[in-house]
């Protein structure tokens, strides 16, 4: 059952009968705060204040009331939440009341509950239900949390405002009587005096925007913590990952300039809990000062045993610890994020008075874990999400960070909950936001991001964020965006990034979907299409296309064969998978989806719609495997060697947006419009099979390739105006020109090659950063001079005429041929004066030599040696001197290996010595 049919529920019951709660009597209440999975509220006022809230703690039940006399006011409520609060099942009708509040007895006589009036609590009552006022739990509750925790119902009402007028020093929040029961479940009385009005009884439970805010200002905690502490230290090479603080009482305490924590606190229960992001800080000496301050924060005056685990030492902070594994008696225990166990046991340590000290990061588990979440999945999280505090993949840079001013901590500090509530308000009733507040949507939308990927439905606060950003979507309305109307604003770029997070984890996406979707034209259907597949990876997966495509949000069930189902495939829906990071969006900065092949019926859809794919994982060999897609739209679709000249005629006018023509060695997936007039696809085959045959050539590789290379064109691309990798990708507004066999043989491709050759390039005779955009050129070159044909290399690339070849080789002479200036054309020249001389032979042998070598140098020095050393082994020439007059760093032991061979006496570089 969800988090949300549960706490319905369960208010249902406790509010079953009710029409409205008359507040307005002489009674001033206190503000609830609630915080954790199960804390709910029962009454809230208009301006979102709770007076009235429930929760579950272990096996038992609580009810909060924000005044005393509510029990008196309400007794129609109070016999709701004396029969929840025994519990399903249970027969026991046996109350204690605490002699405080006699009169709820006298009320209760006439109920099926037999009341007994107690002076306290205490184990042999025997009772299902304990009432109190929030002042009469005694010095030492721990009696009455273990009946709770037992399977117990507490009925606990009480207001906090005056015993702060009395207790002006103290932590409301720990020490006011009622929280020392209360708080274990995540229900809090505070100092705030509750607006009283009528309060209607809604029929679900209520809720509003202004509840997410801070419980605190933290300012006496960050005083008594930054004691002689003006910076962190995170020097070294540690790398810490970030700390999301969610919570209404989790609050950073060491950050970055923009906002990213790496050290946090929060209150839980009767606890304190204190993080930090990588392990290696822990006991760091350059911190001892805040270490010490930590630990006494969390210990909270006890003086008690601090037990650290074994792999750990606080040695360097001059602490009296014990090296233990967790145990119960502790009165603050230091840890490692990667702590398996006792997680349940851990997070009741806290709840019930205890102090964790945690240390570690999330980032290399992510990046060592695919496909898992690290915010659901990996140990420290399942401790740290209940307690408003969760370890990202995102990293944070080393450095040394100021300490923040307590007194101006919360008001400039990014805070996850402060900054959501400004937007909540900002949407709802149109308070503007301040410039500095704007800035940080951006980071507030990636934080959403990640929260939302926790899809815990079991957990109230989750479910309450979830509302309230499903109500910003709804309200504001996802931005439209295109190449025509692009997004800007930092709250367009987080209102569109929102979408996509909220449908992907709504229970109920298709109401959500009018609210981001406006204008989705309706398309086509086919039906129960069955796609052969056939896969046969090396070490690299692989996108297998279907010819099919899947509208925005539009739903459809894939039936997979069991011999591929949790064998590492996935399900993809979309060709773009550059992830966008720029001021202006022409598109989503994600819009790609893909899906764990884990049964035989898989359900999948796209906010975004998209190309349905199966992705084959690396060293996966599957024939005549059979997929059938329940329902899609065809997509215009050519494969070499099966679809006919005569098909393409139909198959072009297929209505998705996005089109693929598969060749023998190359994939080209653009916007359809780019293909509707595309008569003669075969002799646009004819032309890329030749081209990618020339790519094998000069690569020395057969010339069927282990995979084969995509090319897709997108509206936006994540950097340059095309980049390598799988796919490469390039800018849809040049597309039309992958198919135009006019403009192929007088204008040339050169970028689309130079990606192909970025994609043939190896590291063994790579030497970064100066050949990185240079020896890619060589496939540039070789495919227009040797494949195309009718141009030359220098129609083809205005850099490559002989007039700004040589220009380029003089200005680096002229400079005095500083290796670091040797890069990108001029590098270039290095490679065409060697290919002038020896022909493109000669580089076809030194790469397959390359392919027959092993243990290479990792440095450019010795890897240049050993190129030239192969380079003149292969053409049977000494090019020692050659390689020195281009400034290489040519070793004497590689002079000496080329001696017995002749040397290159009239090369080109001989002119400028």
């Amino acid at each position: 059952m969800s988090a949300l049919s549960y706490h319905e529920g369960a208010y249902m019951s406790l509010m079953r009968g009710l029409r409205e709660l008359d507040l307005q009597g002489p009674c001033v209440p206190s503000e609830l705060y609630l915080i954790g999975d199960h804390a709910f509220p029962l009454a809230m006022n208009s301006k979102g204040q709770v007076l009235m809230a429930a929760s579950l703690y272990g096996r038992g039940r609580i009810v909060v009331l924000g005044h005393e006399g509510y029990l008196t006011a309400f007794p129609a409520l109070v016999e709701n939440a004396l029969t929840w609060l025994r519990g399903d099942g249970s027969d026991n009708l046996s109350v204690g009341v605490h002699k405080n509040i006699k009169a709820v007895a006298d009320n209760l006589s006439r109920s099926i509950f037999q009341a007994k009036v107690v002076g306290s609590f205490s184990n042999d009552l025997e009772v299902g239900v304990y009432v109190t006022d929030a002042y009469s739990v005694g010095a030492d509750p721990k009696d009455l949390v273990a009946f709770l925790k037992a399977g117990g119902g507490v009925l606990i009402a009480g207001q906090a405002w005056h015993w702060a007028v009395n207790h002006p020093k103290e932590n409301a929040i720990l020490q006011f009587p009622g929280n020392k029961v209360s708080g274990v479940a995540g229900i809090y009385c505070t100092t705030h005096y509750g607006k009283v009005e009528i309060l209607p009884v809604y029929p679900q439970i209520p809720s509003s925007w202004m509840t997410i805010k801070l419980g605190k200002d933290f300012e006496d905690d960050l005083e008594f913590l930054l004691q002689n502490v003006s910076e962190f230290d995170l020097q070294g090479e540690s790398v810490p990952s970030e700390v999301l603080v969610h919570g209404p009482l989790a609050f950073p305490i060491g950050t970055t300039k923009d906002g990213q924590a790496f050290l946090a606190g929060a209150y839980y229960g009767q606890g304190r809990v204190i993080v930090v992001t990588h392990e290696a800080y822990l006991g760091r000496k350059t911190l001892a000062s805040f270490w010490n301050n930590a630990i006494d924060w969390l210990d909270q005056g006890r003086q008690g045993v601090i037990g650290v685990v074994p792999d750990l030492s606080l040695s360097e902070l001059g602490l009296k610890c014990e090296k233990t594994v967790f145990k119960k008696d502790l009165s603050v225990f230091v840890c490692t994020a990667y702590i398996d166990d006792h997680v349940a046991e851990i997070q009741d340590f806290v709840a019930e008075g205890g102090g964790l000290l945690i240390g570690g990061h999330a980032w290399y588990w992510a990046h060592t874990h695919k496909g898992q979440n690290p915010l659901t999945d990996f140990s420290g999280n399942k401790i740290l999400n209940k307690m408003g505090m969760s370890l990202l993949k995102a990293t944070i840079s080393g450095g040394s960070y100021k300490a923040p001013v307590p007194s101006q901590a919360m008001k400039h500090t990014y805070h996850f909950r402060n900054l959501l509530h400004l937007l909540a308000g900002h949407v709802a009733q149109g308070e503007k936001l301040r410039e500095h507040e704007e800035e940080r949507l951006k980071k507030l939308g990636q934080d959403c991001a990640d929260y939302l990927s926790m899809k815990a439905y079991y957990s109230y606060s989750y479910m309450q964020v979830f509302s309230i950003l499903t109500d910003i979507m709804k309200k504001s309305g996802m931005p439209q965006v295109s190449e025509k109307n692009p997004v800007k604003s930092p709250k367009d770029y987080l209102l569109l990034s929102l979408g996509a997070d909220l449908y992907n984890v709504s229970p109920n996406p298709d109401a959500l979907l009018p609210y981001l979707i406006k204008q989705d034209p309706i398309m086509p259907f086919v039906y129960n299409q069955r796609i052969r597949i056939n896969a046969n990876t090396a070490g690299m997966k692989e996108w297998l296309s279907t010819g099919l495509y899947l509208s925005p949000g539009m739903k459809t069930e894939i039936i997979i064969p069991a011999e591929i189902v949790n064998k590492r495939w996935t399900i993809q829906v979309g060709c773009q998978t550059d992830k966008l990071n720029a001021e202006e969006l022409k598109r989503a900065p994600c819009v790609c989806e893909r899906f764990p092949v884990t049964t035989e019926k898989m359900q999948v859809s796209n906010l975004w719609g998209g190309l349905i794919y199966l992705v084959a994982p690396p060293n996966t060999k599957v024939e005549g495997a059979e997929i059938m897609v329940q329902t899609a739209t065809p997509a215009p679709y050519y494969k070499c060697g099966v679809t006919t000249a005569a098909d393409w005629l139909s198959l072009r006018k297929a209505p998705s947006p996005w089109a693929e023509l598969e060749f023998d060695n190359i994939i080209l997936t653009v916007p359809s419009h780019v293909v509707r007039d595309l008569e003669r696809s075969d002799e646009v085959a004819a032309l890329w099979n030749d081209i990618m045959k020339g790519v094998a050539d000069l690569a020395a590789i057969p010339h069927k390739f282990e995979r084969k290379e995509r090319i897709v064109a997108d509206v936006q691309i994540s950097h340059g105006w095309m980049h390598s990798g799988y796919p490469i990708m390039m800018h849809s507004s040049i597309a039309a020109e992958l198919v135009s066999l006019d403009d192929a043989r007088t204008v040339g491709l050169w970028g689309e090659i130079h990606e192909l050759g970025h994609n043939q390039q190896r590291s063994c005779w790579e030497f970064p950063p100066h050949t990185t955009e240079c020896t890619c050129n060589l496939w540039s070159v070789y495919v227009h001079e040797e494949v195309l044909g009718v141009i030359s290399s220098m129609q083809a690339h205005p850099n490559m005429t002989l007039t700004n070849r040589k220009s380029c080789v003089e200005e680096y002479v002229k400079g005095g041929r500083k290796l670091k200036d040797w890069e990108v054309w001029l590098a270039l020249e290095t490679y065409m004066q060697l290919q002038e001389k020896f022909g493109w032979d000669a580089f076809k042998k030194v790469f397959a030599a390359y392919h027959e070598m092993f243990n290479f140098p990792k440095d450019n020095k010795g890897k240049m040696n050993l190129y030239a050393e192969t380079f003149s082994q292969t053409v049977g020439m000494n090019l020692a001197g050659f390689f020195k007059c281009w400034g290489w760093p040519i070793g004497r032991d590689t002079e000496e290996k080329l001696s017995y061979l002749p040397p290159w006496t009239d090369h080109p570089m001989v002119h400028y010595d």
